[in-house]
């Protein structure tokens, strides 16, 4: 019996590694085409652009992706994404070598777009996926929120990795590392994972594998926690796209001053997925509350942010940043996956992308606009006074609402 649990541990083990590998790739990736597009324009809206190529597709693609997950498997749907973030990552590679001016600018922002459109597919499988490898429901919790932590530890290395390999070798070295980094996970779902294929709950009636079905189906608190992750997200979550722009303002315009920032951001990102890990069951069990105080995190950073100051303060905030956004945006996806039957997980998983990656893109052009006309400062000002608002009151008005009572 232990060997069979150790197994499957390890199974686990190797299925986060390989999305860390293919996550500090791709910020690595993401990295070099920002400082490209930053040093070649300095546009504030290129950037905002550019984030909105890979968090945009999810408000188009997310729900065919949750209901193709939910008809055809899975695991399958996870195979064919990962070969399509191969080809997005290639794509990208090879705009430097061969293309210039305007036409490189379209090249790099059509392989964002479709590694956006390519990981919709992937996370929302990829969702579904793991509960195929834990051994009991109560094991998913903590095995989803592991992934925050894995992900934003690749938030961490990842941009790092891409702005020293710009600043020594140029940026088709970072972009060819995020085409190459697919490969392990595509080669561990093929042949090294065995996940439990028998757990897997699929439907065959058109009618009821719908994005309007899950969302009759999930019930109203899984309803207003993704009515409350996609209004501050909107409000909030521009910093992604932005992070070029913040960090040349505030630190420097070196591609090693953006890895830092970037950094930061992940450090603290790293922290909010830990603490959500550890408190897993707790802050699940009062979603309203969960996502409320990592928001107000989020908006009191951003408030200190407007103030500016010197660099450790501007990295204090940063780190507050990171932490406020990444507890946000895993608790919304922890929720909807725990607390909606297995059926109908890989549209919630849409629909989680939808709310916190659609909101973001959304944010990213409208905190680009302001800007723009405004300045970065009065920027930070209103989006976090705003979040700050809205953040108080979820807190306040349904804070002691709980998980079950949509049961």
């Amino acid at each position: 019996m232990r060997g069979h649990l150790d197994w499957h541990q390890q199974q686990r083990n190797l299925f986060l590694f390989a999305s860390g590998l293919s996550t500090a790739g791709s910020f690595a990736g993401l990295t070099a085409k920002g400082w490209i597009l930053m040093s070649g324009t300095q546009n504030a809206m290129l950037l905002a652009l550019h984030f909105a190529a890979l968090s945009l597709p999810t408000l188009l693609v997310s729900g065919p992706a949750g209901v193709r997950t939910d008809r055809i498997g899975c695991e399958r749907v996870l195979v064919q994404a990962q070969w399509a973030l191969l080809g997005a990552g290639l794509l990208g590679a090879l705009a430097i070598p061969l293309l210039s001016g305007q036409a490189q600018v379209v090249m790099l922002l059509s392989s964002t777009l479709l590694t956006g459109i390519a990981g919709a597919y992937e996370l929302t499988a990829r969702n579904k996926y793991c509960a195929l490898l834990v051994d009991s429901p109560q094991q998913l919790a903590p095995y989803l929120t592991s992934f925050s932590v894995v992900f934003n530890v690749g938030k961490l290395v990842g941009p790092p990795i891409g702005g020293w390999l710009v600043a020594l070798t140029g940026p088709a070295m970072a972009l060819g590392l995020d085409a190459l980094s697919y490969l392990l996970p595509i080669a561990s779902v093929i042949w090294l994972l065995k996940p439990n294929r028998s757990l897997e709950q699929r439907s065959d009636n058109a009618e009821s594998t719908t994005l309007k079905a899950a969302w009759n189906e999930c019930g109203p608190v899984l309803r207003h926690v993704l009515q409350f992750t996609a209004l501050i997200c909107v409000v909030g979550f521009f910093h992604p796209g932005l992070a070029p722009l913040i960090a040349a303002d505030t630190l420097g315009p070196d591609p090693r001053d953006l890895g830092l920032f970037t950094s930061v951001l992940a450090a603290g990102s790293i922290t909010g997925g830990i603490v959500l890990q550890r408190n897993s069951h707790r802050f699940s069990h009062r979603p309203a509350r969960t996502l409320g105080c990592f928001a107000l995190i989020t908006a009191v950073a951003q408030l200190g942010m407007s103030r500016g100051g010197s660099m450790a303060v501007v990295l204090g905030m940063a780190f507050l940043i990171g932490a406020g956004t990444a507890g946000l945006l895993s608790s919304a996806n922890l929720v909807t996956q725990v607390g909606s039957p297995q059926v109908i997980r890989g549209r919630m998983a849409g629909l989680s992308q939808i709310a916190f990656l659609g909101g973001g893109g959304l944010s990213g052009l409208l905190a680009a606009l302001l800007a723009t006309n405004l300045g970065l400062n009065q920027t930070f000002a209103i989006t976090g006074g705003v979040g700050l608002a809205l953040a108080s009151w979820e807190i306040w008005k349904r804070g002691g609402s709980t998980l079950e009572e949509q049961c």
